[in-house]
């Protein structure tokens, strides 16, 4: 078995100290209003494709925006990526900016197209 990279190492350690959230549950979480759904892939990933009723906020740029986007440090935020890696990080990093009620998205945006949920394409 290979020995996992640097990144991957970095991720199983976010994984650590955040909770994670199935597309299922955070379709209905977000149907009903009870949280923020945020794509913190890149803006090409976004507009080939992603979650109806997200908002895009990426890697790179999500904690100058966050503010400004989510000032209410108790909302509920669920974050997903391609795979669950990123949204993993962003979720750590959300945290230690004093956010208390953020998810990382199991399986990112590929299991929610699996699960058939909906999506929008820009293009």
């Amino acid at each position: 078995m290979e020995e996992p990279n640097r990144f991957q190492k970095l991720v199983a350690e976010a994984k650590k100290n955040i909770r994670e959230i199935s597309p299922n549950d955070a379709v209905h979480e977000l149907g009903c209003g009870a949280a923020t759904l945020i794509d913190v892939r890149s803006q090409e990933e976004w507009e080939a494709g992603h979650a109806r009723g997200a908002k895009h906020l990426e890697r790179g740029e999500i904690e100058i925006e966050i503010e400004e986007q989510v000032p209410d440090l108790e909302q509920r935020i669920i974050c997903y990526c391609g795979g669950g890696s990123r949204s993993a990080l962003v979720a750590e990093s959300l945290q230690k900016m004093g956010y208390r009620n953020v998810r990382s998205m199991t399986g990112g945006f590929r299991a929610w197209q699996a699960g058939g949920l909906p999506t929008i394409a820009e293009g």
